[in-house]
């Protein structure tokens, strides 16, 4: 299945290859502000589904611009597509953007792959074998102290989300770290943080085809993968938090009180669900990994302070 996602992947990066040569010439319209699709879009995604379904006929498809018109419904396995990620780079001409497909089988993603067609850089997960970059194992950074590590974002850009809130976010975290990235392509992101090229990665308002192949290359490279109070089971919550482990745990002890999965400036709660997962990294334990980083966290967002349950985005 992973070798038909890679001919998949291929196949696509093909169109995009040769569109960016002439990249003025691609026809652009827009889904919402600030939120564009092409016709490489499409091309890429119509050439990803034909390949995975003249193989697999009886599995679904998941699709950012088709959603699920193609494949079986109700099928226990789903490829889930973002035929181009980082669209507002590639119709600038900066070459961050990717393909990203992933498997979910039952629920569950199994393959991932992350194809960087300007750089030919092909990213491979299978869940219990591993994560790789070009055929070579990867593994998340072993970096420990959250001073000393790059973290990479995305900035908020749709109507209604909440600019302010996010200010705040990145006022917390660059405080905090060597340095805040935001490149524009979350699967790219991710693929990032599993090979240990950043050590660290945090987005709100994400669909499951931005985070499924990146989160399960992130965790077999060794790292770990949730929405931002710790807790796993994120794919469609719009909120993702990834890193190597004791760096997970710092990140969630600062953006836990921005979820709106748990009370602003609830640190017991953000112990108690990132405690399972922190402990993954080796019997370290949880409390110690979430008190280590200096300064306290900063004074929450007053949309946050209104009410419990108030969701920054």
């Amino acid at each position: 299945m992973l070798n038909v996602a890679v001919k998949a992947a291929r196949t696509a990066g093909s169109i995009i290859n040769r569109a960016a040569l002439d990249v003025e010439a691609v026809r652009i319209s827009q889904k919402q502000v600030n939120d564009f699709v092409t016709e490489v879009d499409h091309a890429s995604e119509k050439a990803i589904i034909e390949t995975l379904l003249t193989a697999y006929p009886s599995h679904g498809i998941l699709a950012e611009e088709s959603g699920t018109a193609h494949g079986a419904q109700d099928a226990e396995h789903v490829w889930i597509i973002d035929p181009l990620d980082g669209t507002t780079n590639f119709i600038h001409g900066f070459p961050v953007y990717c393909i990203s497909i992933a498997l979910a089988v039952r629920g569950k993603v199994e393959q991932a792959v992350i194809y960087d067609p300007s750089r030919n850089d092909l990213f491979t997960a299978t869940k219990g074998r591993g994560a790789y970059l070009n055929e070579r194992r990867i593994r998340v950074s072993k970096r420990t102290r959250l001073q000393e590590c790059l973290i990479s974002t995305g900035f908020p850009f749709r109507k209604g989300d909440n600019f302010n809130a996010y200010l705040q976010m990145m006022g917390d975290v660059m405080q905090r770290t060597a340095g805040l990235r935001r490149p524009g392509a979350a699967a790219l992101d991710l693929a990032y943080v599993a090979a240990g090229f950043a050590d660290g990665f945090f987005e709100t308002g994400l669909q499951p085809w931005d985070v499924a192949a990146g989160s399960l290359l992130v965790t077999e490279a060794g790292g770990l993968v949730g929405n931002f109070t710790g807790e796993a089971e994120f794919l469609e919550q719009k909120e993702c938090l990834a890193g190597a482990p004791r760096i997970y745990g710092q990140l969630v002890s600062i953006l836990g009180k921005y979820s709106k999965f748990a009370s602003a400036g609830d640190k017991a709660s953000v112990r108690q669900a990132v405690a399972p997962v922190v402990s993954q990294s080796g019997g370290n334990d949880a409390a110690e990994l979430l008190d280590e980083e200096g300064p306290g966290p900063l004074t929450p967002p007053a949309a946050a302070d209104a009410g419990h349950g108030d969701a920054p985005f």
